[in-house]
């Protein structure tokens, strides 16, 4: 079968494994021996081109055209403010084949995917092909839509109540049963991965634990797009968390990582986004990450509950960890301690009750303070320390309803 189509007053001849450029442009489709390489667009050396929407430095106008016509002049400047100066270095794509992206050329500045994320079936390896073929500091742009917007195009589809009873649908299915050991299996067996729900955290958390770093996402129209730039390869990946009960790698004693078990209240891959959130954000009282929107609203009422800390009862029996002392730390946010608490914690055994609920410090110094003046009065009185603590602790909780949340 072969199919006629224009893009940007260019017309083309499709036919599977090949395609064919009908008329010339300063950008134009490569004829390819096989289907790996169509629906990817490349630059013939354009000139710098300046149109009625402003100068955009050294590209090709069918490139402003092909993107402008297919999603919009928005997400057109969105994907030139963040492509390479080269434009013989960059690539537009408009598949989400894993193949297709393995078979870019290698040293590319810059990799725009116009297609959601969403349709793939192996997210991770698709970021890694083309985490691949990019030098490092080149620029990844793509898009997916993430789960606020898909729950408004679903509940527009049908007239309430039907709206409301298919989503909820919708959620069990594409959000709880994937989730869930070896009835994931069979999900993504049945769907491929298609359009698979995503939310913004994980889409993110995906794009990091594959060798990138955020420069910016911002929703446009019903999807949410995204900048990054490569800044490793993508070989050693740490296996990320995804079910309902997390793995969390936390600093122990003398300097060691374990993890900690616990109840998810994060969205998938949070854990690779602490950096970010930090850097975005900072940190609010009680030495939580302000605005974190890697917490959903039910992971908030889980913590409010402590139901998401039974978990941690396991370490407690192993041995890691012990009934009071200073909470195991991610790595990223052990750094943030000065030199002087670091060393001193790595002395000690982690505990289930901190001082936090005891003392109640609400800034981030004031929580360093009280982990302080709780070592040294370990040091001195082991067994005194720690009962007056727990008591402390569940006098605040039961009586003043200190929460961590």
């Amino acid at each position: 079968m072969v199919m006629e189509k224009n893009f940007g007053g260019s017309k083309w001849w499709s036919r599977r494994g090949r395609i064919r450029e009908r008329s010339g442009g300063e950008a134009r489709w490569i004829r390819r021996p096989d289907f790996l390489r169509e629906g990817i667009l490349e630059f013939d050396d354009p000139p710098v081109a300046e149109d009625s929407r402003g100068s955009f430095g050294i590209v090709g106008e069918t490139f402003l055209g092909q993107v402008g016509v297919r999603c919009g002049e928005e997400v057109q400047r969105f994907c030139l403010n963040h492509m390479g100066a080269s434009p013989e270095m960059t690539r537009v794509v408009w598949s989400i084949r894993r193949e297709q992206a393995a078979g870019l050329a290698e040293g590319l500045s810059g990799v725009s995917v116009l297609q959601k994320v969403n349709n793939s079936r192996w997210i991770n390896k698709y970021f890694r092909a083309i985490n691949s073929r990019l030098l490092v500091g080149g620029t990844f742009v793509g898009c997916a839509e993430v789960n606020g917007q898909r729950k408004r195009r679903l509940l527009r589809r049908f007239p309430q109540p039907l709206g409301t009873a298919y989503y909820c649908l919708d959620f069990l299915i594409h959000r709880i049963w994937p989730k869930i050991p070896l009835v994931n299996k069979a999900y993504f067996y049945l769907t491929r991965g298609h359009n698979r729900p995503l939310s913004v955290a994980e889409v993110l958390g995906r794009l990091v634990s594959c060798g990138f770093e955020i420069i910016e996402h911002r929703k446009i129209g019903n999807l949410l797009y995204f900048s990054v730039r490569k800044t490793r390869d993508a070989d050693n990946v740490v296996s990320p968390t995804y079910g309902p009960l997390c793995g969390l790698r936390r600093v122990g004693r003398d300097g060691s990582l374990f993890k900690v078990y616990k109840l998810r209240t994060m969205h998938p891959y949070a854990e690779f986004l602490q950096e970010y959130i930090y850097k975005l954000n900072d940190i609010d009282e009680g030495g939580k990450f302000r605005d974190d929107f890697r917490v959903p609203a039910w992971g908030r009422w889980v913590r409010r509950l402590w139901l998401d800390e039974f978990p941690m009862l396991y370490n407690l029996l192993k041995g890691e960890m012990k009934l009071v002392g200073v909470r195991p730390l991610s790595i990223h946010y052990f750094g943030l301690y000065p030199k002087e608490l670091r060393d001193r914690r790595i002395q000690h055994t982690p505990g289930l009750f901190p001082p936090f609920y005891a003392d109640l410090p609400k800034t981030f110094d004031e929580i360093v303070s009280s982990e302080m003046r709780y070592l040294e009065a370990y040091e001195e009185a082991p067994v005194r320390t720690d009962a007056r603590y727990f008591f402390l602790g569940v006098w605040n909780i039961v009586i003043k309803r200190a929460r961590s949340a």
